[in-house]
């Protein structure tokens, strides 16, 4: 593959195949990892989403437990089930596939899940553990793309990293990845001024704006990392990112492409999240 481009299939793969060997010998010592998926309603990309994940669970030697609730499962009956599974010794980790039909409450959901099997990183007591840098479950996505930026030779300390977005999912546990890793961190959002100016000062440029090609290459610094978590769609329906990767390709040093990029990484870390779940149990 081209030497700018991100190979995130790849280096995915290679997370993948590191959990699947620790998973044989804890399946040989009598152990198994265990994960429960809870998905309510018929959203189409909640479904695919699931069945990517029970892909890789399959692939790793992880147990997936499918829960596949009607639209109309209520909230208590929801909170009911993900209590059963908390208390539930051979379940390692609880995920729930958002969103969640919209009358019931995600934050009490989220809130539910006991923080050592939330696998998603996104109960309070995780996101407070990374924010004064203890450790805890961190969201896949952020975490998928430090590994993106290590396992490319990408240096980190001592740079300037600008993320524009600061979603509770991505954004927001970025920085806090990024200054972990020394970088000298700016979060830009809808409301930053002359967003040029200050995307132009980045070393590494991570951008979750939900906008298709939003990024062209005056936002970016020549020799800069750019990161695209953007998953849109163009003026055709075809899949792109918020980056204009063939704008910009000429004046970066590294780039991921969308699709291929950071997708991958997600349901990669996520593995490796109910890996490290299982550990943590002892």
């Amino acid at each position: 593959m081209d030497s700018k481009i991100i190979d995130g299939k790849k280096i995915s793969l290679d997370i993948k195949n590191e959990v699947k060997e620790e998973i044989e010998k804890i399946n040989k010592a009598g152990g198994h990892v265990r994960l429960a998926v809870i998905l309510v309603g018929n959203d189409s990309a909640s479904h695919v989403y699931v069945r990517n994940k029970k892909k890789a669970c399959e692939y790793t030697g992880i147990i997936s437990d499918s829960y596949e609730l009607p639209e109309e499962t209520t909230e208590d009956e929801l909170l009911s089930l993900v209590d059963r599974l908390n208390n539930d010794e051979s379940v390692n980790g609880i995920l729930v596939q958002l969103p969640l039909p919209s009358h019931i409450n995600e934050d009490h959901i989220l809130m539910a899940i006991d923080p050592k099997k939330d696998v998603d990183g996104f109960h309070p007591v995780n996101v407070g553990s990374l924010s004064i840098g203890r450790p805890g479950m961190v969201s896949c996505t952020p975490a998928g793309i430090i590994e993106l930026l290590k396992r490319s030779g990408v240096k980190m300390d001592g740079k300037k990293a600008c993320v524009i977005g600061r979603s509770n999912i991505v954004g927001k546990p970025m920085a806090m990845l990024l200054l972990r890793e020394n970088c000298t961190v700016t979060v830009a959002h809808s409301h930053t001024k002359d967003l040029k100016s200050v995307t132009k000062q980045a070393d590494i440029l991570i951008a979750a704006v939900g906008r298709p090609k939003f990024i062209t290459s005056d936002y970016v610094k020549e020799g800069a990392v750019v990161i695209d978590v953007g998953m849109d769609r163009d003026s055709n329906g075809k899949l792109c990112g918020d980056v204009d990767l063939a704008d910009v390709y000429d004046h970066v040093e590294k780039i991921t492409p969308v699709p291929g990029g950071v997708g991958p990484m997600t349901i990669a870390m996520l593995m490796r999240n109910c890996l490290q779940a299982y550990k943590d149990k002892g």
